[in-house]
């Protein structure tokens, strides 16, 4: 033995320490992965399946779909599958939208700001309107007040 390791840990070659022994445990079955991927990233989680015939294999988890978020305010869309974007193609209508204005894009609240500001901002342009239209009456009738009073 050298004098680095005595050092590190703790015994030197003339000193015995009497450690526990360590209670004999099974090792984890050695599995392999079914796919090429062998790195245990985001998109190759696995979970153990014991076959009927009783091996142990690994089963390759999907990513969860996520639930459809609000553009404007972020709340979570109710009604919508959430769904990976392949399988999201593959489902059918009903099960990716709403059936409203803007349904599976914005929730109820944003959808009625968004038809009550549309709304709104038309009586703003009709009230517009309506304004020039008597300013312009106004300055024709005063043209001819002018002209009346001239003669």
């Amino acid at each position: 033995c050298c004098s680095w390791c005595c050092s590190h840990f703790g015994s030197s070659p003339t000193q015995v320490v009497n450690r526990p022994l360590l209670a004999p445990t099974t090792m984890a079955p050695r599995v392999k992965y079914q796919k090429h991927n062998v790195y245990n990233t985001k998109s190759n989680k696995s979970r153990f399946l014991r076959t009927p015939g009783g091996r142990l294999v690994l089963h390759h988890v999907k990513k969860r779909g996520s639930i459809p978020k609000c553009g404007d305010c972020g709340l979570k869309l109710w009604g919508i599958t959430p769904a990976r974007p392949y399988a999201n193609r593959r489902l059918t209508k009903s099960q990716r939208t709403v059936n409203r204005t803007y349904g599976g894009s914005r929730c109820h609240a944003c959808t009625r700001n968004r038809i009550l500001r549309a709304f709104l901002v038309e009586e703003q342009k009709i009230v517009k309107q309506v304004l020039l239209e008597k300013q312009r009456a106004a300055k024709k009738e005063a043209k001819a007040q002018k002209k009346g009073g001239k003669k």
